[in-house]
């Protein structure tokens, strides 16, 4: 299978302040940028850059929009894993598939992102044909990423830490965890999104104990609720005009 074929073209530029990270996870994300912006003088130190990221939490918290941002933050290519294409019923296929693209993001010195990391890297289970299909998958992904460069970065996101095997997760040098948001942090979320929208439109009631995600979604719907409405109500002006003028005629 063509390599292209294994990448999500995805082109969308996000920037760190499109992120919304806790204090914690916002320190860690900085000083992973710093070690790669003076990653020649550590190493002459001896010190190794941190470039395999695992970010674990819950689903639309923003583990795909961190791993843009960090990304564009570095200006480098991200290549986002296809997991649909990737994983074939043959697991020698699946392999090389997932060679393929390490392959291409170590050549580009590339960010590369492996969302649900846990369908290729799941713990192995208890009946024997898994367990060896399994482990040579484990075992090609651990040396993949034992052999990837210092200059590339290793990007991978999960919602289900709990079920990736323990070998590969002691190959992340740094876990970021990600947690549903607070009612103060989405208020602030809603804010952002919906400063373009009229005034007049903003005084629906918002939700929480949601993920952004969510959010977003549940806001533009209803953002859009009111637009068709006035668009709805501008038609019904307009047949009214027509009909007027064709009654005057």
């Amino acid at each position: 299978m063509n390599v292209y074929d294994l990448i999500i073209n995805d082109k969308e530029i996000v920037s760190l302040d499109d992120v919304f990270l806790n204090e914690y996870n916002h320190q860690h994300i900085l000083q992973l940028i710093k070690e790669y912006k003076y990653v020649d003088e550590l190493t002459k130190y001896g010190l190794p850059v941190n470039n395999k990221i695992l970010l674990q939490g819950h689903s639309g918290c923003g583990k795909t929009t961190t791993a843009k941002a960090i990304a564009n933050a570095l200006g480098k290519p991200i290549l986002i894993l296809n997991l649909s294409n990737i994983v074939c019923s043959r697991i020698g296929e699946t392999s090389q598939n997932i060679k393929q693209v390490f392959d291409k993001a170590a050549r580009e010195k590339a960010v590369l992102f492996l969302d649900e990391f846990d369908q290729i890297g799941k713990e192995r289970g208890s009946d024997d044909k898994d367990v060896g299909e399994m482990r040579r998958l484990v075992n090609t992904i651990i040396q993949l990423i034992d052999y990837y460069p210092a200059n590339a970065l290793l990007i991978a996101a999960t919602n289900h830490a709990e079920i990736i095997d323990f070998a590969l997760m002691r190959r992340f040098q740094l876990r970021i965890n990600f947690e549903m948001p607070t009612s103060e942090v989405l208020d602030t979320y809603y804010d952002k999104i919906l400063r373009p929208f009229p005034r007049e439109m903003l005084n629906f009631d918002r939700k929480y104990n949601i993920s952004f995600a969510e959010a977003k979604d549940y806001a533009f719907t209803k953002i859009k609720s009111l637009l068709i409405e006035q668009f709805e109500k501008l038609d019904q002006l307009d047949e009214l005009e027509k009909l007027e003028k064709s009654v005057e005629k």
